[in-house]
């Protein structure tokens, strides 16, 4: 059987100096619950990577990105999934970053990351922020 495959964008958000990055940490109940994440979401009908990452850093972080870089893009199965990703620097951005959804959020170091634990698909994206 085939897995439809699933269009995520995400946002990488960095802090002014461009040494940390906001992340959040998956409900229990979601897939791959428990793990952090850098915030996003599907990329619905008629919207591009970059109009979706806009429009989750909103609804997930309260924030209006107003630069963007794109990073990565790259495909990954799990057992039940199939996803497609896309992945953007937010270099910029008007407002506070927090869980608007109430999911925990933080303010991480780069050099910091490996310190949390993020699902497999983020595996080449954490080894290139790096490297940054």
């Amino acid at each position: 059987m085939d897995k439809k495959r699933i269009w995520i964008s995400a946002g990488i958000i960095l802090n002014p100096d461009h040494d940390q990055v906001f992340i959040t940490r998956r409900a229990a109940k979601a897939h791959q619950g428990g793990f952090w994440e850098f915030a996003g979401g599907k990329v619905e009908v008629g919207e591009t990577a970059e109009q979706a990452v806009i429009r989750e850093l909103f609804e997930e972080v309260g924030i209006n990105a107003t630069e963007l870089e794109h990073f990565m893009a790259l495909e990954h199965d799990f057992p039940d999934k199939a996803l497609k990703f896309d992945f953007y620097l937010v270099k910029a951005f008007h407002g506070e970053a927090y869980g608007k959804e109430g999911q925990p959020g933080e303010w991480v170091k780069l050099a910091d990351l490996t310190r949390y634990a993020f699902p497999d698909a983020n595996d080449a994206v954490l080894e290139k922020l790096m490297g940054m």
